[in-house]
């Protein structure tokens, strides 16, 4: 039977065999004397040499492994930082599992970010500032600051804040190209946002703002909901007989009538019937919020532009900065705002005298002033 299995392999030549066979018995026995045994016996047996041949190249092989291995477990043991390969396979894996939860959070960020600078955040602050500011007109005692107090101001404020975020929205679909040079950050001109997520966006925050006042309940605040939302819409949508913007006296006029109108009279009648249920009085307070911020509504318009000249010549919007220049409109918002400022702090001075005068005075003042603090260029 070993005969048949040592004919079916070549034979080597015979150079190879008397060698190959005394370094096989060194490797298994580690004798020389054996060695040289095994070689005499060889030398008796040469048709044995080939297979004891290829069972050298395997001892070979299998002790080249085991000095490979006890090398490495002296290397190990000897080291201080023993068992640190399996430290840094743990870490690794550990890095590769987080990887895909940092790649979403990243993700949310910038979907924050970009959903942030969509809202054109310094309208929302000041629209939650000025609805604030006219609710504390209709105070008339200190029991008035109640639960449902603030529940009401809570209620025209998100009500608010997104038919506010549908107008610069609808705004900025309308805008993207002029954007795209006036305003290259926003989400839609960088086309972060395509056209269709902004049609989303602004739709499903005008059904929201209906929606919530209508389950409020005031017909003040959902009024003023929807006069916003159509001038805002008129303001914006490129239609025909529409995209008042284009005219700087049509434009100037839409902002005075949201800001200095119906923020003023709307919300305060909110709180004024809805939450408290008095009476319909327009106080001397609400008479002086509004003709201030008729003042301020102007500068509002006019200032919002001054930065845009450039987009808006491109582009054929008409504004008063295209027109005029942006010196000379800066001077003249500049000159707005000190008259305005001049007949809040006036209306003030007479504390000693009058203390509902005061009241007036210090509360209109708090409207300008916050307002005016909250604004930004649009």
């Amino acid at each position: 039977m070993e005969s048949l299995l040592v004919g079916s392999f070549q034979k080597p030549p015979s150079s190879l065999q008397f060698p190959a066979t005394a370094e096989l018995c060194l490797l298994t026995t580690g004798s020389r004397a054996a060695a040289q045994n095994c070689k005499c016996k060889a030398m008796n047996n040469p048709e044995n040499n080939y297979a004891i041949s290829m069972r050298l190249q395997l001892h070979r092989k299998l002790a080249m492994q085991q000095h490979v291995r006890n090398n490495r477990e002296r290397i190990v043991a000897s080291s201080p930082r023993c068992g640190s390969k399996h430290l840094v396979n743990a870490n690794s894996e550990h890095s590769l599992e987080s990887e895909p939860s940092k790649s979403h959070l990243r993700s949310i960020q910038h979907a924050l970010d970009a959903f942030y600078r969509f809202s054109r955040p310094h309208t929302v602050i000041g629209t939650a500032l000025s609805i604030i500011s006219v609710s504390l007109l209709a105070i008339e005692k200190l029991s008035d600051f109640s639960p449902l107090f603030f529940t009401g101001v809570l209620q025209a404020i998100a009500a608010a804040l997104l038919m506010n975020i549908y107008i610069v929205g609808l705004n900025q679909l309308s805008d993207i190209e002029i954007d795209k040079v006036n305003k290259p950050y926003l989400p839609l001109a960088s086309g972060e946002y395509s056209v269709t997520t902004g049609v989303m966006i602004v739709s499903t925050f005008a059904m929201l703002s209906f929606f919530l006042g209508w389950i409020v309940g005031s017909w003040p605040l959902f009024w003023a909901l929807f006069i916003s939302f159509v001038l805002g819409t008129a303001y914006s949508i490129n239609l025909p007989l529409l995209r008042w913007k284009r005219f700087a006296f049509v434009a100037a006029m839409c902002i005075l009538a949201v800001r200095a109108v119906i923020v003023q009279i709307a919300f305060f009648l909110h709180i004024q019937m809805h939450v408290f249920g008095r009476p319909v009085v327009f106080s001397k307070s609400l008479v002086f919020a509004t003709a201030f911020m008729s003042f301020f509504s102007v500068v509002i318009a006019l200032f919002k532009d001054i930065p845009d000249i450039v987009g808006d010549k491109i582009y054929g919007i008409r504004s008063f900065t295209v027109r005029l220049g942006q010196q000379r409109v800066f001077w003249i918002c500049i000159l707005l705002l000190e008259m305005a400022y001049l007949v809040a702090l006036s209306g003030g001075s007479n504390i000693v005298l009058h203390l509902e005068q005061m009241d007036n005075g210090c509360w209109s003042y708090c409207v300008g002033f916050i307002t005016l603090e909250s604004r930004q260029f649009d």
